[in-house]
């Protein structure tokens, strides 16, 4: 099974002014997707679409287009559509920020931080405050170093863990992030 090519941000709003629109399900937090989206999306946060990928793929008939912020998050979710047998997937080639970077239509709500964002803070307060405070007690140095590793072993292995428990925060979730509510809503767009 060879992955389809992704598709760019230009041939993406060429098919949805002019073709078949394909599906689009953004994989990012619901406060990123409230953040900005493009118009028509649909948000699947990234760990909702692992945990019942099978209830979801019942209501993906068309072409799926899967969009994160910059493809990393976009490519999971299109391994694991794939690998529960929806063969009609592409990833949009740089994600939302190649999107609008194109000055293409987006929807805008309350502005939140993206998920790389939080990661970076977080990481470096945790980094910054086990340096300091190893002043005081010196085996702190080792949470910087422990986080260090995970960092790299994050790059390494194209995972984030921290990413992963950061989406479960509150900050990052919505009303409309349940399983019944996505599969709801991807139901009545089957119904139009």
């Amino acid at each position: 099974m060879t992955t389809p090519p992704g598709l760019d941000a230009d041939s993406l709003n060429a098919t949805l002014e002019f073709g078949n629109a394909p599906r689009l399900i953004d994989v990012r937090t619901p406060a990123e997707f409230e953040t900005v989206h493009i118009p028509g999306s649909y948000n699947v946060p990234l760990d909702l679409l692992h945990e019942h990928r099978s209830e979801i793929i019942g209501h993906l008939s068309e072409e799926v287009v899967v969009v994160c912020r910059s493809g990393q998050r976009a490519t999971t979710a299109e391994k694991a559509l794939r690998e529960s047998g929806l063969t009609n997937v592409h990833i949009l080639d740089g994600g939302i920020t190649a999107w609008q970077n194109k000055g293409f239509e987006v929807s805008r709500g309350t502005p939140r931080w993206d998920l790389e964002r939080q990661v970076r803070l977080v990481a470096g307060l945790i980094v910054l405050v086990a340096v300091v405070a190893s002043i005081v007690v010196p085996g702190l140095k080792w949470v910087a170093a422990v986080l260090g590793a995970g960092l790299t072993i994050a790059a390494l292995t194209d995972t984030c863990a921290m990413g992963m428990a950061l989406a479960r925060l509150p900050y990052n979730r919505g009303p409309s992030c349940s399983a019944d509510a996505v599969v709801a809503e991807l139901a009545r767009a089957n119904t139009k």
